[in-house]
């Protein structure tokens, strides 16, 4: 049985999967990266948590036919390297993955954006299956993205393809982004973006899920979701005129709400697109939550070793 390593890292949390060649998950490990305020390095935390994952399990890394790894940031898939973080995590960019990971365990190594291996993940075992041409949307701290066109994931010249959360919606007047720019959509529809407003309202909301709550009893909350779901649907509608989808999927932890984000977002973006556009669209909630980032990294780095 063909047998791999999988790896998510996030912002927080590194989640490290065993998985075979059917993409089966036959067990999973988390651990945190933000435990000392990153004093450790991001790098060495996920080697230590991989090696005691690994001895967990009584496997040794040459038991391993690689390593695949989704991780968060501008990655550059080609080299295996961190190219930019929009100063979100501290020491974490031109970080050599790839590199690290091969000397530590001697294996082979393929590392690729976070959002986009959710993207290669849903199409292989999750919502995605048997549909050629889809958008992968992660809502979150930011808004992370993953274009597959013709069956193929585009990731660009360096494997950097796919940074939907830096359209620039509202370049004029927009607010200051993490990137340096004005107006990026993250700005205006990420769950942070929900967050920070909802907190005008009520300093005690500290995370989406909060707010979601509360907006039933609260009119001035129930309006900030419709104005963020409008914010959310601008977006999408200019990718579905670039990328003409059949299907577009949306991840994070918003996404399980479904009567309140993906119901009313999939109505808005199917009167808001061009006709054309719109017959056989679709737009649903992503299928495999948590496990999504490993299971396409595992995804990316089998289609890496077909086609090198």
């Amino acid at each position: 049985m063909d047998l791999y390593l999988g790896i998510d890292i996030g912002g927080t949390a590194v989640k490290l999967g065993l998985i075979d060649s059917q993409a089966r998950l036959l067990a999973r490990h988390e651990a945190s990266v933000s435990f000392d305020a990153y004093k450790t390095p991001i790098s060495l935390t996920v080697q230590t948590a991989a090696r005691a994952f690994l001895q967990q399990e009584q496997l040794a890394p040459e038991a391993l036919c690689g390593i695949g790894v989704a991780a968060t940031g501008q990655i550059d898939s080609l080299l295996g390297v961190v190219a930019g973080t929009c100063g979100n995590l501290p020491d974490w960019e031109q970080t050599p993955l790839k590199q690290e990971l091969e000397a530590c365990f001697g294996r082979p190594v393929t590392v690729a954006n976070d959002a986009n291996c959710m993207c290669l993940g849903e199409g292989w075992v999750g919502r995605a299956v048997g549909c050629p041409n889809y958008l992968g949307l992660t809502i979150g701290t930011g808004i992370g993205g993953g274009i597959v066109s013709g069956g193929r994931l585009i990731e660009g010249a360096r494997g950097l393809g796919g940074e939907t959360g830096h359209i620039r919606t509202h370049a004029i007047t927009g607010r200051l982004c993490t990137c340096g720019g004005r107006g990026c959509w993250e700005q205006y529809a990420s769950a942070t973006a929900l967050v920070k407003q909802a907190q005008a309202l009520d300093k005690s909301l500290r995370n989406a899920r909060q707010v979601f709550a509360a907006a039933p009893a609260n009119p001035a909350l129930d309006h900030l979701l419709d104005d963020w779901i409008t914010e959310i649907a601008a977006g999408i509608v200019g990718l579905v005129h670039i990328f003409n989808p059949e299907l577009i999927l949306i991840g994070g932890g918003v996404s399980q709400q479904t009567e309140r984000l993906i119901l009313p977002l999939a109505r808005q973006v199917q009167a808001a697109v061009m006709p054309a556009f719109a017959r056989g669209l679709r737009l649903e909630a992503a299928s495999l939550r948590n496990d999504a980032g490993m299971i396409g990294a595992v995804r990316y780095f089998i289609q890496r070793q077909l086609t090198s």
